[in-house]
């Protein structure tokens, strides 16, 4: 019984040992599970703190978000205006280049215009010159001619003083040996006829081409035996280059048309022109 009971103290003494020590692991753990509960809530506190400051700052960055958002359609307004702006400048660009382009073609035809107008007043003055110089050959030539007539009706004056009832015939003046079949060709002078005659085969030369209104000039006119409608054979050189046909008429001179237009190009000053038997 005494050692039963010695065994059962000592059972008790153990158990009670070792309620002792977990008694003491669980207040162990129980202080350090409470500590970190401590700690846990103070985290969770300072979270707390931490989200309460970031719920202001998210409000906050909302609002600037806000502003930010209204700043960023104004900027896109101001964007899509200054785009429209934009477009409208370089629209109206594109029209004043294109219209200065226009003008630029304008002033170059205007340019070449004047030009062309130049050069044909330059040639007109030539030929204004030489048609005044021809005249002045024209004048001094009629001038001669009235001073061969004055003599002549002198001359008829006294023939009629002295020989009474002889009626003065007609003075004629003819060229040189005339040659086989010649054409003749009646002018008027002072009430008299004087006779010209020539043959296939007159000669001359042109004195001005006029390409812009297709006709040639040549120095032999109605006093030559130049009719109208009569056509020279042109030569450069003798080389044929084609046919001019007599259009206008004048004492010294006649204008004739070219026959075929690629003369024009051709023929030029000083070229040789025949009369071609008809």
């Amino acid at each position: 019984m005494t050692r039963k009971a010695s065994t059962s103290v000592v059972l008790l003494i153990v158990l009670f040992l070792v309620s002792l020590c977990l008694a003491g692991g669980i207040f162990y753990l129980f202080q350090k599970e409470r500590a970190e509960n401590l700690k846990l809530q103070e985290q969770v506190e300072d979270i707390k703190v931490n989200l309460e400051k970031t719920k202001v700052e998210l409000a906050s960055s909302k609002k600037e978000i806000s502003a930010f958002e209204l700043r960023l359609k104004d900027a896109q307004t101001q964007i899509d205006t200054l785009n429209s702006d934009l477009q409208q400048e370089k629209a109206s660009k594109q029209e004043a280049l294109q219209q200065i382009e226009a003008m630029r073609v304008d002033l170059e035809q205007q340019k070449a215009l004047r030009l062309d107008l130049e050069k044909r007043f330059s040639q007109a003055q030539d030929e204004v010159k030489r048609t005044q110089a021809q005249l002045k050959v024209l004048e001094s030539r009629k001038m001669d001619l009235e001073a061969k007539i004055s003599e002549l009706e002198t001359k008829s004056q006294n023939l009629e003083t002295k020989v009474q009832g002889i009626e003065l015939g007609k003075i004629v003046v003819s060229s040189e040996t005339p040659a086989p079949k010649p054409q003749l060709v009646t002018k008027p002078i002072s009430g008299k006829q004087e006779k010209v005659t020539f043959t296939s085969g007159t000669e001359g030369k042109i004195l001005v081409v006029n390409k812009d209104y297709n006709f040639a000039v040549i120095n032999l006119g109605s006093k030559d035996g130049v009719g109208i409608g009569d056509v020279f054979s042109v030569y450069h050189n003798n080389r044929y280059l084609g046919d001019i046909k007599i259009e206008k008429l004048h004492d010294s001179m006649a204008a004739a048309g070219f026959v075929s237009p690629d003369i024009k190009d051709k023929a030029s000053e000083g070229d040789k022109v025949v009369l071609k038997t008809k």
